[in-house]
């Protein structure tokens, strides 16, 4: 249980503040379903993360969520015998948003392991909103190749429809696929989503509500159909450097690839990479984070901060 200080009821917050001694206790006695060879395969690159984090931060989460999922169904069973009408169970959607480089792609990929090894979500999925991207040939005449990752780069309206057919349980929903390779939309591959017990959203901007391009405010927001949402979160300067040593290492692995959108970088020296990503972060994911991402912080139902080591420090729960 967590401790309640004189603090925190003289200053009233919709959060509940777990560190991690208290958050890990949440999973005692909870078996951990991978390795660590596994759990290689699962993070992204540049991102450090341990089968001890594992246990102490996603483990508890996971199981959080399971309680979720399974108070859903029981609201759904309740609801279709007062209305004396059965329809379908809905996937259960979970959001998963924060800046390039803090880490939320190894997130989104440890809930949907860490999920589907739960007794009862058997069938997880995972999305990325990278593939509801328009393709550079659009930003490109849009003049937004520049941007992208900013609101406005995004089809949102597929992306809508993609969530809103989930959400109505319709049986067979597909999403557009992205190649960081290519550094595009893949125009002709697909991914399948058949009424999964879970679905994991994960991008930069999908708790974002602001407004449109024509000014005017959505009629429905992509949150609108989330049923719970995770915010990673670390201190700007902190997620900078990740960035800058996560482009130094792929100058060194895949920007090497002739067919890289990305290969006219492969022959910088250190000081010039450096030099280059820092540029990129100062006109593109800098401002992003701050103006589009951080914003949305406050609008999730659970933080995950982390400290310049990567390792989270804190955990924020909403209150219920």
């Amino acid at each position: 249980m967590v401790a309640v200080t004189d603090a925190a009821r003289s200053h009233p917050s919709p959060w509940t503040a777990f560190d991690r001694a208290q958050w890990r206790a949440l999973a005692d006695g909870q078996e951990l379903p991978l390795d660590a060879d596994q759990l290689a395969r699962l993070a992204s690159l540049g991102d450090r993360i341990d089968l001890e984090e594992v246990r102490t931060v996603y483990l508890p989460l996971a199981r959080l969520l399971a309680l979720h999922v399974a108070a859903s169904r029981r609201l759904w069973t309740a609801q279709s015998a007062f209305l004396g009408a059965r329809t379908a169970k809905v996937p259960f959607v979970i959001a998963v948003a924060g800046s390039v480089a803090v880490g939320k792609s190894t997130t989104a990929r440890l809930l949907q392991v860490l999920l589907a090894a739960q007794p009862d979500t058997p069938r997880v999925d995972l999305v990325t909103t990278d593939g509801f991207l328009h393709p550079n040939a659009v930003l490109e005449a849009r003049g937004q190749l520049g941007r992208k990752g900013f609101p406005e780069t995004y089809d949102r309206r597929a992306l809508l429809r993609f969530l809103a057919d989930v959400k109505s349980g319709r049986g067979t929903v597909s999403a557009p696929l992205y190649s960081h390779q290519s550094y595009d939309v893949l125009p002709d591959e697909r991914q399948v989503v058949d009424t999964p017990d879970v679905l994991v959203l994960e991008g930069l901007n999908v708790l974002q509500a602001g407004n449109r391009a024509d000014g005017r405010v959505p009629e429905v927001f992509l949150s609108d159909f989330f049923d719970f949402s995770v915010y990673v979160d670390a201190a700007e300067a902190d997620v900078e450097r990740w960035y800058v040593e996560r482009f130094l290492a792929l100058r060194r692995t895949a920007f090497q690839d002739r067919d890289a959108y990305f290969h006219r970088f492969a022959d910088l020296t250190d000081a010039e990479a450096t030099e280059t990503a820092r540029g990129i972060w100062a006109a593109v994911n800098g401002p992003n984070l701050r103006t589009n991402i951080a914003p949305t912080r406050s609008r999730s139902r659970l933080v995950l901060h982390k400290a310049a080591d990567h390792a989270v420090r804190k955990v924020l729960l909403r209150k219920l």
